[in-house]
This record gives structure tokens, C-alpha cells and sequence, in this order.
């Protein structure tokens, strides 16, 4: 097999052939070095334990600028940019700024203070499933449930109105499908990536001018009026967080209840189990999680020379934690290759591992839960209406169509 081919958005789009390609790699060569024309080699990570491993040590492996993989051209573009960083988010911060620019909103989602939303999520649950239904029996349950329902949580939680929804959409979907042609503006370039972001800033400029001038309860008041270290934060942090959450807090979600109900779909008796029994609905959910891994990987640096399973890793090499391969790691998890509705334990890495533990994960779960529940009460089958179709990209990726065939009860 041809590692180098894990740079490729169509081998990510192409499941059966990643997850064979990984699973080739975790038993043949765990820790490979990836050498290819169009990309800086770096090592990557694939086995449970070596992601663990580096995540818990985030003094000798940093973040940097660079956290996700990009096209050579790209990141040189970017490098060469005369306007420094376009974002500087939680996921390009080390210690401390990182800890400090968390702690601005890690309250916010906590489970008390998600617990009095609850009422709310499980509301637009339910109206998502009223829409799914009134639409007729042949939907595509990405465009017409998955992506809209998180969506309109999370733009809820920020404090966007339901009018910028579509454009929101948009934008995030230029910017994690930038290698899908389907979704992104025209090429993959950086200064295609600048208009989308740039987009981004303007609308999240005139917020935070209107929530310094005028605070509400929502998390767009909190990262307006946000300081760090006595003084206010940035107008790049605070742009960049407003984009992290408006995207992340979304795209994920809507990947992951897209997939694992297609999981669910190819493992009927596990569908059946489910249905039988809703009270493992938070159980299947983290199944659907681990089983779909959106978020396909993240860089790290060296900052010293690192011996991984007798790889001698150097000094400023990065290195790719590979998730959905550590979620398929044959040592932690039995049957991996399997959906399993009640799996326990369900040690998976997709919300990553220690300080970058992903803030929102709780908010994630209570989503796909309610949303599971809602749609399994209410409908007395759903199948495979058509050829689902998965996202091209190294990074952020799930099921771009998915046609299925709904019958109400």
C-alpha cells in the first residue's frame, strides 16, 4: 500500500480503502513517515496508545500555526502572507495562552450550565424531525436534518439569529471542504481561504461591536467582553473563537449523526437493539462517534528529539495523530471494524485526549442523543435510498449526501 495516499481528500472520501490503509499501517508500520510531492513529511501516529501519548505530554509536542495538514503551496502561501496568522484559535494555542483563552467559555459548557438548555436542544430536535417528515418519505438526511439541527444549536448558544443560518452554513463548508469541489468557493488556495474568512470576521465584527455596546446572556457577550490578563481580548482571538465555535460546533455534530445512523442502517441488528432499547441511546451515540471520528487528525511538533516504538522522531518534526485510526485500534476496542449500539467500554479518541479535549464534547452527546431518540420514536423505518457520498478532505470529514427512504409511524 502507498502511505503517501493518506494526503489525498479522495482516500478520506473512499472509507473502505482508508480504513483498510490504516489498519494496514497499525500492524505493519504504527509509526510511519509519510514522504510525498505534495506535502512536508511528517511521522503520523496510528495506534490508541502513541495518540495518548503525545497529547498528555504538550510540553514536548506543540501546536504551532500549522496544526492541520495543508498542501505545500498552501502553507507557503500562508507563511508568506503579509497579514500574519488569519486565525489563531484553541486548536493552534499551547500552554498558557491556551488554558487562559479556554477558560473563557469552558463554564459555558459544563454540564450545569448545559443542563437548563437541555429543554431547548431537545426542542429543536424535535422540530427537525417535523421538517424531516413533512418533506415526504424521500429525504437526504445530511442536507435536509443533520446539518440544520446542530446548526441551530450552536448558533442559539452564540447568539446568531436564525436568518444568518444559511450563510453560516456556507461559510463553513468552504472552509472544512476546501479540497471538495462540491463545497469549496473555486481551487484550494490560501487566498480563497482569506475570502471565507474574511466573510467570517466582517459578520463577527459588527457582533461584537453590538454585544460590547449592548451584553446578553449569550457565549458571543462572553467572548466580546472577554480578557485576558486584564486587557481585552484581541480582535483576532476574539474572531478566531467566534469561528471555531461557529464551525467545530457544528460540523462535527452533524458528521457524526449522519454517519452512525448509516452505521446503523448497515448493522441491522444493531439498529434493531436500539430501537428495542432506548435507554442505550447515550451508548450508541458515542458508538456513532468513535465509528465516524470526524475530525480525521491533528498535528503535533517536536520540540525535542522523541523515540515512538523506535522511531527516532526529531526535533520540529510534526507528527499527525491519526483518529479514526486510533478508534479502530484492534488492542482497545473488540470487533472495531463493527458497529456495536451498546458498546462499553468506548475509550475513543474523537474528541481528542487531555488539555485539547474538545470543549464542546457534552454538548455534542446531548445533541445526537435527543436526536436519536426523537427520529427512533417516531419513525417505523428508514433505509438506504441511494449511494451515500462522504466528504473529500484530510481534516474535517463526513457523509456529504446521504438518501434515505422514511416511513412514519
Amino acid at each position: 500500500m502507498d502511505y503517501s495516499d493518506l494526503v489525498k481528500p479522495t482516500t478520506v472520501a473512499d472509507d473502505d480503502y482508508f480504513q483498510a490503509l490504516t489498519a494496514h499501517m497499525r500492524t505493519h508500520d504504527p509509526v510511519p513517515f509519510i514522504e510525498s510531492e505534495t506535502h512536508k513529511p511528517f511521522w503520523v501516529a496510528t495506534k490508541h496508545a502513541d495518540i495518548i501519548e503525545i497529547e498528555r505530554q504538550n510540553d514536548k509536542f506543540l501546536n504551532t500555526q500549522n496544526s492541520v495538514l495543508m498542501r505545500r503551496e498552501v502553507e507557503e502561501q500562508a507563511a508568506a502572507s503579509s497579514f500574519g496568522p488569519a486565525l489563531r484559535t484553541l486548536i493552534n494555542m499551547d500552554d498558557p495562552d491556551h488554558r487562559k483563552f479556554r477558560d473563557l467559555t469552558r463554564e459555558w459548557f459544563l454540564p450545569a450550565n448545559l443542563k437548563p438548555l437541555e429543554t431547548r436542544v431537545k426542542e429543536l430536535a424535535v422540530l427537525a424531525v417535523d421538517d424531516m417528515l413533512e418533506r415526504g418519505e424521500e429525504i437526504d438526511f445530511v442536507k435536509d436534518v443533520a446539518v440544520w439541527y446542530p446548526l441551530r444549536v450552536i448558533m442559539m448558544i452564540l447568539g446568531v439569529p436564525e436568518e444568518d443560518l444559511p450563510m453560516m452554513l456556507r461559510l463553513t463548508q468552504e472552509l472544512f471542504g476546501a479540497d471538495d469541489p462540491d463545497m469549496r468557493r473555486e481551487a484550494e488556495t490560501e487566498e480563497q481561504r482569506m475570502q471565507t474568512l474574511m466573510e467570517f470576521f466582517m459578520y463577527f465584527n459588527a457582533m461584537t461591536e453590538d454585544r460590547r455596546k449592548s451584553p446578553g446572556e449569550d457565549v458571543a457577550s462572553v467572548i466580546a467582553n472577554a480578557e485576558i490578563d486584564g486587557k481585552q481580548i484581541g480582535d483576532l482571538e476574539a474572531m478566531s473563537y467566534y469561528v471555531i465555535i461557529a464551525t467545530a460546533g457544528h460540523d462535527t455534530t452533524s458528521s457524526s449523526a449522519a454517519g452512525g445512523l448509516l452505521a446503523l442502517m448497515h448493522h441491522p441488528d444493531e439498529f434493531r437493539k436500539l430501537k428495542e432499547n432506548p435507554e442505550i441511546s447515550h451508548l450508541a451515540v458515542d458508538e456513532a462517534i468513535r465509528w465516524v471520528s470526524p475530525v480525521k487528525h491533528f498535528l503535533r511538533y517536536a520540540t525535542e528529539d522523541y523515540e515512538l516504538r523506535g522511531r527516532q522522531i526529531k526535533t520540529d518534526d510534526p507528527i499527525m495523530m491519526l483518529y479514526p485510526s486510533g478508534n479502530r485500534d484492534e488492542e482497545v476496542f473488540d470487533r472495531p471494524d463493527r458497529f456495536v449500539a451498546d458498546r462499553r467500554p468506548n475509550r475513543h479518541l474523537a474528541f481528542g485526549h487531555g488539555a485539547h479535549h474538545c470543549l464542546g464534547n457534552l454538548l455534542a452527546k446531548m445533541e445526537m442523543k435527543h436526536l436519536y431518540e426523537e427520529l427512533f420514536s417516531r419513525v417505523s423505518s428508514i433505509e438506504l435510498n441511494g449511494e451515500p457520498k462522504l466528504i473529500q478532505s484530510t481534516f474535517v470529514s463526513g457523509l456529504k449526501t446521504l438518501p434515505v427512504r422514511v416511513k412514519a409511524k
